[in-house]
Parts: structure tokens; C-alpha cells; sequence
């Protein structure tokens, strides 16, 4: 063989290598077989299984997977029928977040945690039947759920084709139910609407405060302040005693103010003193408990995936509440408010049910208007992930401080979702959404808006949401007919700089109300100069401060304007003492 013969050869040896060692090198990824303590459950096991990694021993890595440049790695697996003591195995193209694969995980010192969120079967009278997490009394949080399975963190050192074993022998415990006061009642019953829908029995809750002299004035009769927002776990920011000033302060890195905790405990104190002192309004106040297999509450409307829970609340709960605690029981005698989810559902069950709520304050609502679904138009947009381009990849921002420093884009959020659950069973924001506003596709599960991983939009099931949950739309097609209804009880709040661009809605609903809502809507519209999330319309508080004041804001506001309302006869006296 000739020396140039070699040298060939040799090079066509290398070449191979060069070309054939990155395709090796890539498919080498480390593996994960998780099995479960069958003294923990002997049944065998439905629902999503989550594998987190985390670089960071200050937490449980349950508890460190978020939206941010702060969150830690997660893989999920949809398992069903998971029998003790067998191993189910995570390997190279498990799908991930934010690392879409595990072959794409560095190498490096690791605590890993595995985690299994449990489905239970529902028949549903629509004929579906669906496999779904159901709330354990926590608020639907798949790392806190009563029942669910998960392991202790263990310390490991991954190489990129490494092999480790977890056991599942651990058990989130039941939750206590709160105890009544003096001043806090709590309801529980069975609503027969939502126990036909889902084939099993389905209860609504609230926490209910009660008013200063309630035992002393057994003559009045009281107006209903009802405060919707995410699952409440007690009447919140209401507390007797000043703040602690012995606990460690914590910093509020969200709002840059230090000692947080306890200028919270303190604010709840404040709302103690003016509620039992001689000038508040005399009413009952609520906070709703409405969590459901798909989120912790469920925007407390009528819905295909998850059943009549506006029909349910506004007819069933409601009246229960009001015969239980002396309440006038009409419609004007209603008013609704809360931020964010609690501010979409404010508004949205005055618009839906216009003549049995006599008002609303809508704070930081949830997209109003779907033309500004965040920074998604649902009806032009082709692709929520990606601006509208033939060449460029933009990808659109989910998350922004109050300076629009960008930490999240909407595909990372979504990505996060799809992780925790599939068909739309995260528990999450995005998918709440989709939830209630879609229509029950093929599968029983809800119609996607958007394609999870592409975020291609489906323009068939966004129709459908703007004949139905579009409010803007509503308000703009329905005035003609419930304008009349609509008069003095809508005022919405929003900061312009709010942290998921939720004002960009309310700019499109006020152009509706101020243009086009003839009569005149008479209400109200403002804006907060720099506010973030969740900005209650209080012009001289600082955000941090007028998040925590819903009730000292919003109650006085209605009672002062309730004569606009109130029809002749009202009772607008034997609850003012």
C-alpha cells in the first residue's frame, strides 16, 4: 500500500468519526426509573408524573418550577394504570421544561425529585369520560395536593448516560378545614347542577365575614359583597391582632419593599379595625371556594368543559348564603369585585347575568377583550408563539416588569403547562382558559386554541370563544338589549404596565364603553401610572399597598352609589347603623 493510499484512508477514517461522534454524542442522555411504594398505595396509579432536577438546595424542587429565568428542570409522563413497585422510565426524549429533551440536560450535581399528580375517572352527562385531577380541599396545586405521591430530593451526580432509580414513598397529607369566629362562617354544600354535569357529588364553598352587630341588630337585612379570585383557604387579610414584629421580615422582590410579611399582616389588621368600627358599611362580605378538576376556581360562568358553574353559584350558592345570613336577596343588592381571575369573573358574571348583580369592580381583569388575549389577537394572529413573518422567529413576551424588562415569553409559559399536563390538565393558567372558554372536543377534553407546541391558532375554536367569553364583544353586541341592565354597575381598573399586558384589553373595552354603549355606560374606567399586577384603581397608594385594599376600596365605593341602582322600596336603611 502506497503512502498516499494511506493517507487516504486515514482521512476517510476521520471524516466518518467527525461526522458520526455529534449524532452519537446526542443521543446520549441520562435515564430515570421511578417506581412507587406500594405501602402508600396499593392501587395502581392514573395521572401525570413529573421528574424535576434542581441546582438549587434551598427548596424542594416540587416547588421550583416556574415561569422565570429562576426555574428549575421538569419532565412529565402521562401514566395510567401504574402498579406498585414497578419502574416507569424517563430517558432521552421525555418532554420537558425548559429543556425540551433530557438528552439536552448538562452534566453536573443535581437534587431530583419525581412527583405523580392523580387522575380519577369522571362520567360526565355530556357522555364524556374524562381522566382528571380533582381538588383534595388544597386549591388544585398538583405540588401540594392531598394524596399525591412524591419522593424525598436526593442528592446525585448526572453523567450524560447515567442510570438512577426513585421511589414515590411519600404522601401529601389531607388538608384541616378552617374554623369559624366570631366574625368568619364557613359554607359548604352539594350543588345539584354541578353533581348532574360531573356524575359525581360536586361542591361549592365560601368563607363569609360577618358584619359588625350582626348578633345585635337581628332586624336587618344586609347587602352581599362577593369577592371572586383564586381559591381562597380563609377570608383572608382579616386579622384581629397587629403584625408580628417578632417573625424575620421578608423582602418583597416583586414590589422592592422589605419586611412584606408583615406589612401584609399589618394592612389585614387596619381592614379588622375600620370593618368593626362605627363607620364601615353594614354587609355580609364572601370569598368564594369554586375549585374544580381543571383550576382552582372556575371564572364562575356556564362552561362545556366544566359544567353550569355560573348557574350554580348565582342560583344555588348564593341564595343559600343569603338565607343563612339575612340577606336582602335581590339582584341590586349584589355587587362582585376582585383582581386579575377574581376581576375577569367580576365583570364577567355582571355581563352574563346583568340583572342579578348590582355592580361590579373589575381590577387587572383577565383578558376582556380577545383582540388582546395578552398580546395574542386571537382572530388575526395566525401563530400565538411567533409574530406574523415569512423569515423571522419573534417570539412573543408573556411576563415584563413594571420598566417591560421581558422574564418570560408565552411559549416558555405554555411549554410549562404541557410538562405538568396534557389535554389541558396542568392546572394552569393557559389552560384554565382554554377550559372554560372552548368547546368539548372529540376526546372530552377541551378544543385547543393554539397548538401546544407549534402555538398555531385554530380559528374555529376562536370564534367560538368571541361569541361566548369575548366580554368586549358581548357588551358591544348585546347593548342594544341589556344596556339598560348595564348602567352605573361597570367599573374596570388596570395598571399600564401590568405584568401579563392584561391592560391592552381594557384599553379595546373602554373604546366599547365610551363609544359605542348607548345609554352611556355611566361607570368607570382608570388606569394606574407604572402599575403592575394587581392594581385596584387607588391613585395615592403604591401598588404593593392597593392590592391588599379590595375591600376597604370597593365596599364604601358601592354603598355610596348603590341609590343609582336600588329600585323603589329598596331596603336602604336597616343595614346602616
Amino acid at each position: 500500500m502506497s503512502f498516499y493510499q494511506l493517507l487516504n484512508i486515514c482521512l476517510i477514517t476521520l471524516l466518518f468519526a467527525n461526522c458520526t461522534a455529534p449524532s452519537q454524542q446526542e443521543a446520549a442522555a441520562p435515564s430515570f426509573q421511578i417506581s412507587f411504594d406500594g405501602s402508600q398505595s396499593e392501587e395502581a396509579l392514573t395521572g401525570r408524573l413529573i421528574l424535576m432536577l434542581s441546582t438549587n438546595e434551598e427548596q424542594e424542587p416540587r416547588f421550583q418550577i416556574a415561569d422565570g429565568p429562576k426555574t428549575q428542570l421538569a419532565f412529565g409522563l402521562d401514566v395510567e394504570n401504574w402498579q406498585p413497585d414497578t419502574p416507569l422510565h424517563f430517558e432521552g426524549d421525555t418532554w420537558g421544561y425548559p429543556l425540551e429533551k433530557m438528552s439536552n440536560i448538562p452534566v453536573g450535581t443535581y437534587y431530583a425529585q419525581a412527583l405523580i399528580n392523580r387522575y380519577e375517572t369522571f362520567t360526565r352527562s355530556d357522555g364524556h369520560t374524562v381522566q382528571l385531577p380533582p381538588d383534595q380541599g388544597e386549591g388544585q396545586q398538583w405540588n401540594r395536593k392531598p394524596g399525591n405521591l412524591y419522593s424525598k430530593p436526593v442528592k446525585i451526580e448526572l453523567s450524560a448516560n447515567g442510570s438512577y432509580d426513585i421511589i414515590l414513598d411519600q404522601k401529601i397529607a389531607p388538608i384541616e378545614e378552617p374554623e369559624d369566629t366570631k366574625y368568619i362562617k364557613h359554607i359548604k354544600i352539594k350543588s345539584e347542577m354541578l353533581s348532574k354535569f360531573w356524575g359525581r357529588d360536586m361542591y361549592l364553598g365560601a368563607h363569609v365575614l360577618l358584619p359588625e352587630g350582626f348578633d345585635e341588630h337581628p332586624e336587618a337585612k344586609y347587602p352581599l359583597a362577593i369577592m371572586h379570585g383564586h381559591f381562597p383557604r380563609d377570608f383572608g387579610g382579616f386579622r384581629a391582632e397587629p403584625a408580628d414584629t417578632s417573625v424575620p421580615c421578608e423582602y418583597s422582590s416583586r414590589f422592592d419593599v422589605d419586611c412584606y410579611n408583615r406589612i401584609v399582616q399589618q394592612e389585614a389588621h387596619d381592614f379588622y379595625n375600620a370593618w368593626t368600627g362605627p363607620d364601615f358599611p353594614r354587609v355580609v362580605a364572601i370569598k368564594i371556594q369554586h375549585a374544580n378538576p381543571f383550576y382552582d376556581d372556575s371564572y364562575a360562568v356556564n362552561s362545556e368543559n366544566l359544567g353550569p358553574y355560573g348557574d350554580a353559584i348565582t342560583y344555588e350558592l348564593i341564595p343559600h348564603i343569603e338565607k343563612e345570613f339575612r340577606c336582602i336577596g335581590e339582584g341590586w343588592s349584589r355587587f362582585v369585585y376582585g383582581g386579575s381571575t377574581g376581576g375577569w369573573e367580576a365583570l364577567a358574571v355582571q355581563v352574563m347575568y346583568p340583572d342579578e348583580y348590582g355592580g361590579c369592580f373589575a381590577a387587572c381583569p383577565d383578558p376582556i377583550d380577545f383582540r388582546a388575549y395578552c398580546l395574542v389577537d386571537l382572530y388575526k394572529d395566525k401563530n400565538a408563539y411567533y409574530l406574523d413573518s415569512e423569515f423571522k422567529k419573534t417570539e412573543r413576551a408573556g411576563h415584563r416588569d413594571y420598566l417591560g424588562n421581558v422574564d418570560a415569553s408565552l411559549k416558555d409559559m405554555n411549554y410549562r403547562e404541557l410538562v405538568l399536563g396534557t389535554k389541558g390538565r396542568s392546572g394552569q393558567q393557559w389552560d384554565i382558559w382554554e377550559a372554560v372558554y372552548s368547546p368539548v372536543g372529540d376526546d372530552g377534553y377541551p378544543k385547543r386554541i393554539w397548538d401546544k407546541k407549534t402555538g398555531e391558532i385554530d380559528p374555529e375554536v376562536a370564534n367560538y370563544w368571541k361569541e361566548n367569553y369575548d366580554l368586549a364583544y358581548i357588551l358591544k353586541r348585546d347593548w342594544a338589549t341589556k344596556g339598560k341592565s348595564w348602567e352605573n354597575k361597570i367599573r374596570i381598573y388596570c395598571g399600564d404596565m401590568d405584568n401579563y399586558y392584561l391592560n391592552n384589553a381594557v384599553y379595546l373595552a373602554e373604546e366599547i364603553l365610551e363609544e359605542t354603549a348607548d345609554p352611556y355606560y355611566n361607570g368607570e374606567v382608570a388606569y394606574g401610572d407604572r402599575a403592575e399586577h394587581c392594581w385596584n384603581g387607588d391613585p395615592d397608594q403604591p401598588n404593593h399597598i392597593s392590592r391588599l385594599r379590595y375591600h376597604r376600596m370597593f365596599i364604601p365605593k358601592w354603598a355610596n352609589e348603590v341609590a343609582k341602582i336600588a329600585p323603589a322600596g329598596a331596603d336602604l336603611s336597616s343595614w346602616k347603623y
